[in-house]
């Protein structure tokens, strides 16, 4: 994958008026104005980190997203320590939500949906691998919720769910992932990323805008087709990355009809 580079700061950027930072400012006031006490947060582990950060995207109410790495003794673990598979991280995402609208056990009966939790791979919880699929519970209500919902699933698949529950660990920090491993299907499209001038790992972490387009942006041609167009309507995007959004549709569109001709 060839990651977007992260933008340096030009002279324009330091000026009051500037486009640069009235479109920063626009791309994290979108749903990040929400009062601390409506937030909250969950970690939430599902093979690799891309996708399960891409699925809460979509889920309404989520309003940030991180990948990063949780439950290992290391401090500030690169990709390269965790996929090694010697520090002890899990490869997990940390989402945040606006608990007026999104309960604890909503977000943990999507959670199956995300990835395939009776992969047998999970099987290596805490041994050799980091890519692992674990609910991390803060309460022990949390855990029963997870529990209950665990034992549903299980019912309508009639497989066994290999997720392990798990508490977070009081001195136990998640650490972010680097910035390549933020919003990876959103970094596939690069003038996007320039249009949003997102310019730091915090500002992709933090960015609502960016949290939606990647989900979104994570399905196929024709789920894109659907869905981006709402989310241009619906979000409060800055010019310039509203008229990115229009061309990529187009160019969906475009690819679409010459597939049906083809055909």
């Amino acid at each position: 994958m060839h990651y977007y580079k992260l933008l340096g700061r030009s002279k324009s950027h330091d000026s009051d008026n500037s486009d640069s930072e009235n479109t920063v400012n626009n791309n994290n006031n979108n749903n990040n104005n929400i009062p601390a006490e409506f937030l909250c947060q969950a970690i939430f582990a599902g093979d690799s980190f891309y996708d399960v950060e891409a699925a809460y995207g979509r889920f309404e109410g989520v309003v940030r997203t991180a990948t990063g790495y949780y439950g290992g003794t290391m401090r500030k673990p690169s990709y390269k320590d965790v996929s090694e598979g010697n520090t002890g991280h899990t490869e997990a995402v940390k989402i945040t939500c606006d608990k007026r609208f999104v309960s604890y056990k909503s977000l943990c009966d999507f959670f199956w949906d995300t990835h395939d939790p009776t992969n047998k791979n999970s099987l290596n919880f805490g041994l050799s691998t980091h890519l692992r699929s674990a609910i991390f519970c803060s309460t022990e209500e949390e855990r029963k919720q997870a529990q209950q919902l665990k034992i549903r699933r299980q019912m309508k698949l009639n497989r066994r769910i290999l997720t392990k529950l798990s508490f977070l660990i009081s001195n136990c920090e998640f650490f972010v992932a680097e910035n390549q491993h933020q919003k990876y299907y959103l970094q596939n499209h690069y003038r996007l990323c320039e249009s949003l001038s997102l310019r730091s790992t915090e500002q992709f972490v933090e960015s609502y805008i960016a949290c939606k387009l990647n989900g979104v942006l994570a399905l196929d041609g024709e789920l894109i087709l659907e869905k981006l167009p709402q989310l241009t309507r619906t979000c409060l995007l800055p010019k310039q990355c509203k008229s990115t959004c229009d061309e990529i549709i187009q160019d969906l569109k475009t690819t679409s009809a010459h597939g049906s001709t083809i055909s």
